[in-house]
């Protein structure tokens, strides 16, 4: 799972590479190689024999910007695939882009006629690229032009390393990491060379072409060099081939079929517009639901899965929200064991009203948990939603969620009393696996999704374990899709919990990816060293991140980790420390010096090493954080922490 999120983010990596506002404008050498202007350089055959997933480029229309046109599925497959040629080209001629303008035009008619031959649209090149997106021009990433340009920038050792690591077969997953581990290093360096740090997605892309076309002795071709590094689409070679020799036969029987499926459907319509919404509504009025759960359904996303609970059947599943299957208190409410009437095991949660919670915040719930999957996620099976009638006392709304039966990770860290069945200490395997699941969720959240999902409020009570105690994230009432125009803005309702909040974002609002950064990192913090976030009972206030940041200054950071995981003697303890430092560096205060999720999983895995932590400034414990007072924004405490609000 951790190789197809990494794949993910070099596929859009990539393709932001090729986008000709970014990527296209490569710095001349000297003097280039000479090619033959009239002709193109390498054989577009390859079109024909790659497997790629050309579905999303059937019936295609161009929009009517030429901006949109270029970010459809299909063009940005038909860049992957064109970024073959380019790296056959570099392989060549050594050079990273085509030598001129005509070279150009002439690649993107080769391009287009391989693309016609199987049966695609013939003005997709034209609707999705311009010729002057390929062509060299000055300035982009340290002045690389050639191979050798390449060579004199990176240097030999550097060069070698990545030689070394890409050469082999891409197909295997731990190469395929190692190769990518290898290439950020390459890559940071170009930008430093480069000096602006706008152009590290165009030295990537770099970084692509030289693997693709230098380094991996299979060639660009393969299956190795498609999956890992161009991350094509890629379908079996026998699926698209089989397609292809069939596509005549699939129109005639869909001409023959056509006018018994229209009528078909048309019954199908007619029976649910008039049967089956007659019935649903009758239900809703039973179940006191009425038409407030209509309207709610209205605005939710179709095809979501998602089941609408009659209010009946959550009353019987959970013996009427007897105490008995209280099982604690979430974000905004109150979670129930329930049993479904076909035995399944579901907890309910009962959303309390709330400034913050109202309608919209429900539905947001809703959409965003609805269309996550992920192993390290809560799955959501449905909601219920009773307005007025004879349940009136019950008003409000229902998630009814997959039963994760171990609880929270804060059970297990801060059992209540000694008595407490989870009152037995972790192992540092547990923890290990633990913090690797919640750093996995975010990384699906950050990457795996567009827009991205932040999720603002990551602490060990959203953190559940299953039967295997295995951490799956919980509780996105609090997430926010971000702006997909811009990764950081600021949002002037600031909502979370003290001690796990980003300076940046409790102070001036800033919200980032970093924000759940700082949060996973405090965190880590907690499992590895088996103290709270935050304890206000003491005098001074004790604030995690300072004690573990000044046990770190005064080199004694193995004192800071819970003393009951030691068992193991020093086996583990060179893993453990590394794990405290990635959790010191994901709560650093300054959000620049912070990694992003997915480098604090590869610091964490042993991909990368972990950097020297970066100094900060005065620590802000008792001045963000004691007494309750969060510069003027009000709270609300109870034994899960305090949130805090507007």
């Amino acid at each position: 799972m951790r190789s197809m999120s990494i794949s993910v983010v070099l596929v859009f990596i990539f393709v932001v590479s090729l986008d000709p506002v970014f990527s296209l404008n490569l710095a001349p050498s000297p003097s280039p190689p000479s090619t033959n202007e009239s002709t193109c350089p390498v054989s577009m055959k390859y079109v024909q024999t790659v497997a790629w997933n050309s579905s999303s480029c059937h019936n295609f229309q161009p929009l009517q910007s030429k901006k949109d046109t270029h970010e459809t599925i299909c063009c940005q497959n038909l860049l992957y695939l064109f970024g073959i040629a380019l790296a056959e080209n570099l392989k060549k001629n050594s050079l990273f882009q085509l030598h001129n303008l005509s070279t150009s035009i002439s690649c993107l008619q080769d391009f287009q006629s391989n693309i016609s031959s199987i049966s695609l649209s013939n003005n997709l090149v034209n609707s999705c690229f311009e010729p002057s997106e390929f062509v060299i021009t000055p300035n982009l990433c340290a002045q690389i032009q050639t191979k050798q340009d390449w060579v004199n920038r990176v240097g030999s050792a550097n060069t070698e390393l990545v030689n070394s690591a890409c050469a082999t077969d891409l197909t295997d997953v731990a190469q395929c990491r190692k190769c990518m581990a290898e290439g950020d290093k390459v890559q940071q360096i170009l930008v430093s060379i480069d000096g602006n740090p706008s152009h590290s997605q165009d030295c990537f892309y770099f970084l692509v072409l030289y693997i693709a076309g230098v380094v991996n002795r299979f060639g660009p071709q393969s299956q190795g060099v498609l999956s890992c590094i161009f991350t094509l689409l890629v379908s079996s070679h026998e699926d698209s081939r089989e397609e292809h020799d069939h596509h005549v036969l699939v129109i005639a029987l869909a001409a023959s079929f056509g006018l018994f499926l229209f009528i078909l459907l048309g019954l199908c319509f007619w029976y649910y517009t008039r049967w089956v919404k007659r019935k649903k509504f009758e239900n809703l009025l039973d179940s006191g639901g009425g038409p407030e759960e209509l309207r709610f359904n209205q605005r939710l996303r179709p095809n979501t899965g998602l089941i609408w609970f009659k209010f009946e059947d959550l009353v019987k599943a959970t013996n009427n929200f007897s105490a008995e299957n209280f099982i604690g208190r979430g974000g905004f409410g109150t979670v129930y064991k329930g049993t479904l009437p076909d035995c399944k095991i579901v907890a309910v949660k009962r959303i309390e009203e709330s400034d913050y919670q109202g309608d919209a915040d429900f539905c947001r719930e809703v959409e965003i948990v609805s269309s996550l999957k992920h192993r390290n996620l809560v799955q959501l099976r449905g909601c219920c939603v009773v307005d007025e009638g004879e349940n009136s006392e019950y008003k409000g709304r229902y998630l009814v969620l997959e039963y994760i039966p171990n609880g929270s990770l804060k059970d297990h860290l801060f059992p209540t009393t000694m008595d407490d069945p989870n009152a037995v200490k972790l192992t540092w395997p547990q923890r290990k696996n633990i913090i690797l699941d919640v750093a996995n969720a975010l990384v699906y959240l950050h990457y795996g999704v567009k827009p991205a999902i932040y999720h603002r409020d990551i602490k060990p009570t959203n953190i559940l374990l299953d039967a295997g105690m295995r951490a799956k994230v919980a509780d996105f009432g609090l997430a926010k899709q971000s702006n997909t125009e811009n990764k950081s803005f600021l949002n002037t309702r600031i909502v979370g919990t003290h001690g796990y909040l980003a300076p940046e974002y409790a102070l001036y609002g800033q919200l980032t990816e970093k924000t759940d950064v700082y949060s996973f990192g405090v965190v880590v913090l907690e499992v590895m060293c088996g103290r709270k976030a935050l304890e206000l009972s003491g005098a001074p206030t004790f604030l995690l991140t300072d004690w573990v940041w000044a046990l770190m200054k005064s080199g004694h950071i193995e004192e800071a980790l819970d003393p009951s995981m030691l068992i193991d003697g020093n086996s583990t303890r060179n893993i453990m420390e590394r794990f405290l430092l990635v959790g010191i560096l994901s709560c650093h205060v300054l959000v620049a010096s912070r990694p992003t999720i997915l480098e604090a999983l590869k610091m964490l895995e042993g991909d990368i090493e972990v950097p020297p932590i970066p100094d900060r400034p005065m620590t802000l414990g008792n001045y963000m954080f004691s007494k309750g007072d969060c510069l003027g924004m009000s709270s609300d405490c109870d034994v899960n922490g305090c949130r805090i609000h507007p």
